[in-house]
This record gives structure tokens, sequence and C-alpha cells, in this order.
């Protein structure tokens, strides 16, 4: 369905794209003939990445946070190649603030996770729509925005307006161009990669079983970006796309069932959402 995007000749801008799942996003697109404008705050990493790269690559060192920065962004993909066919919004941060503390901290995170990717479609997208070609854009999102467990609110709260604002961006692009142009959330399990695993070295860490590979990720993300799919949730080696399954269902039915908030982590409602994962009968 989306076959002619990631393609031979089209352009792709990742932000974020000096390392992870970024980075691996780049060399993919790389092996599939696209041009690249690769766009992080880390300059050394990417001009690094950029060198090892066998296609046309536009190196754009900036902050997501700065509008002016990806107004240089967007600038540079169109001066340079004339269209986007794929804008990846990848840039993030963790930030552990909690729901009454830290306010500068939940600035910071909101800045970069939520309102970078809203400026990025500012700027981008009404040029993707008047082109007149299929394009799209792909926002990564994270379980954390669904789900959203304790202890990183700011960071799950940043993650949930993403989904939200990617929902609201494909209604909008079905009604605008009728499927030409179309928005995907890319939704990531436990990745082997920086953001994650704080002093990261890939080339010398090992990897523990637990977390995908930031390839692996990528390789899910194409194959079914290729079929069409809008939500791209990725399992990982310890948890399956069915236990992601069940617990998006188990936070949904908090509202449906009236149940106290985050009731998975509740005293009272751990056990039977222990039952109800194992497939056991809920106790009365």
């Amino acid at each position: 369905m989306n076959a002619d995007i990631i393609a031979r000749g089209r352009v792709a801008v990742v932000t974020g794209a000096a390392n992870g799942i970024g980075a691996a996003a780049a060399r993919r697109f790389a092996r599939e003939g696209m041009r690249l404008v690769l766009f992080d705050r880390d300059k050394d990493a990417l001009r690094m990445l950029a060198g090892t790269l066998d296609t046309e690559i536009v190196v754009v060192p900036g902050d997501v946070s700065r509008e002016a920065d990806l107004e240089a962004l967007r600038d540079a993909a169109y001066g340079r190649f004339g269209e986007v066919a794929l804008l990846m919004n990848n840039a993030a941060i963790i930030e552990r603030a909690g729901p009454y503390e830290k306010i500068g901290a939940w600035r910071h995170a909101l800045d970069i996770n939520f309102f970078g990717v809203l400026a990025a479609q500012h700027l981008f997208v009404p040029r993707m729509i008047e082109a007149k070609t299929r394009s799209a854009i792909v926002n990564l999102g994270s379980k954390e925005g669904i789900t959203t467990p304790p202890g990183k609110a700011a960071y799950s709260v940043s993650k949930a307006a993403v989904k939200v604002l990617t929902e609201q961006l494909s209604h909008e692009l079905l009604k605008a161009t009728e499927g030409r142009v179309t928005a995907h959330l890319l939704v990531p399990g436990y990745t082997w990669t920086p953001m994650n695993f704080s002093g990261l070295k890939p080339l010398q860490d090992a990897k523990p079983d637990e977390p995908w590979t930031a390839e692996q990720v990528i390789d899910l993300f194409v194959e079914r970006f290729r079929r069409g799919d809008f939500y791209i949730i990725c399992p990982d080696n310890s948890v399956t796309s069915e236990i992601d399954a069940r617990r998006i269902r188990w936070a949904a039915d908090d509202m449906v069932q009236n149940r106290p908030a985050l009731s998975r982590w509740h005293p009272d409602w751990g056990p039977r959402f222990a039952a109800w994962m194992s497939g056991l009968p809920e106790e009365d």
C-alpha cells in the first residue's frame, strides 16, 4: 500500500537521527535507496553516521524544541530535494518528573517530546499536502503513553499527547487528501538504545536478552508501514504482541468498569490483573 514512499529516490527526514531508532531508520532508508535529511542536536554523532551511508544526505544539526532549527530543517530538505516523502518524528527524551513536581522538567519534556512533533508537523505537513504526491508522517509513541504506568509521569503524558495528536492528524489527512498523505504511530517495545540504556556503547556493550535492537524495530516498522497500518506496536524478546494487547485492554477497561486509576498497579487490583493476564477468571 505504501510501497512508493519508502522507495529509491524518495526523500526521508528523520529527527533524532544520530543514535538508536533514528540511526537505524536512516540506515534502512539508505539501503532502500532513499535520499536523507538527518537532524539531531549531537552534530558529531550525526556526521559520523552520515559518513557511513551510501546515499545523498543533508545533515542539519539542531534541537526540535527550537522552531527556528526545525524551519532550517524544512528549508534544507525542500531546498536540496524539492520534496519530502517521509517525515519521521523520532527525537525524544525520558523525563521522570512526577505529577506535582519539577515544573521545569515537565516543560523541557513537553517541548521536545510533544511540541517538537507538533512544530515539525506545522512546518512540513502543508507542503506535503500541496505536493500532490504520496507521502507520510511517522511519529514515535510509547507504550507508556498508552497504559501510562506510574513513575515517569512527564514522559507518559508527552507520549500520550503524541498518540492523540497522531490520531487527529491521520483523520484530518484522510479528509484532506483521501489517503494520499497518511500518518502512522510507531510504538517501540523495550529497545536497546542509548535512551533506554544510559552510557550505552553499542559496539562494546553486550545486549541483554530482553530488548529488541533498533534494527528489529525498524524492520517491523517498514513491513507494517508498507501494509498501511496506523498503529505499529512492537513486541520485544520478553513481551509478546498478545501481552501488549491484554495490557492495553485492561488499561482501557479502567474507565469502562469504573476501577481505580492505574488499577494494574493498585494493591487491591494487582492480583486480579495478574490472574487476567494469565487467562484465569477473575475472583469476586
